[in-house]
């Protein structure tokens, strides 16, 4: 036998992680509840989002927030529970992704038939959350102006597989450098036709759109 010996550890751990995600999509949809998986890198604007989301949509329809932290603190989550709607923290340990087997627990602590959305907010990293896949209906990234309209480009993985792009801080235009004709060609280049929202969390602009497509993925549960 030749030394050394490789042994497809990634590959075989990304199996056993889409085989539980598929479990996770079979026990939502027996519930009848839509879950979004919520990505972005640090301060681009994820729990901004989620937060005018519940807003918004918190007395239409029954919600709750599954958040992953690194570390054990519950920033995030206290800030979704002020607002009285259910959250569920998971601590990856350090991890810079949630995975499937987390979600699976996190799901465990709701119940699922009394519920009508699942918004899961993933660690904030452009890297890690591409590849696990959690059995989530929609994945979806914020991207913000002030990250710069290169991110496509470097990161080209997490563009590929989402369902929706959410870029965010649009009022922050006049002010930064930022080529959207750039930055979206090369969204298009990697997502052909990919649905995206230009919005402002803090100002409100371009909110409803979004709004009135997650009202209408809901309804389709």
């Amino acid at each position: 036998m030749g030394y050394p010996i490789k042994v497809p550890v990634v590959e075989k751990l990304l199996d056993a992680n889409d085989q539980v995600a598929e479990l996770n999509r079979r026990l939502l949809d027996e519930a009848g509840v839509l879950a979004i998986n919520i990505m972005a890198s640090p301060g681009a604007g994820k729990t901004s989002l989620i937060l005018q989301t519940l807003r918004a949509l918190s007395t239409e329809f029954r919600i709750a927030v599954i958040e992953g932290d690194t570390a054990p603190v519950t920033i995030d989550a206290d800030k979704v529970s002020a607002l009285g709607i259910p959250a569920v923290q998971i601590n990856t340990g350090g991890d810079c992704h949630l995975d499937a087997v987390m979600l699976r627990a996190g799901l465990a602590q709701l119940t699922l038939t009394e519920l009508d959305l699942i918004i899961v907010e993933n660690v904030g990293n452009l890297i890690c959350p591409a590849a696990f896949k959690l059995g989530t209906h929609r994945n979806i990234l914020v991207a913000s102006i002030p990250e710069g309209d290169d991110k496509p480009y470097k990161y080209p993985n997490m563009y590929r597989g989402l369902d929706v792009l959410i870029i965010n801080k649009i009022d922050l235009l006049p002010y930064i450098e930022f080529n959207m004709e750039y930055f979206r060609r090369g969204v298009e280049l990697l997502n052909p036709g990919l649905l995206t929202f230009p919005l402002s969390c803090k100002s409100g602009e371009g909110l409803q759109p979004w709004l009135d497509w997650l009202r209408a993925e809901i309804a389709t549960r």
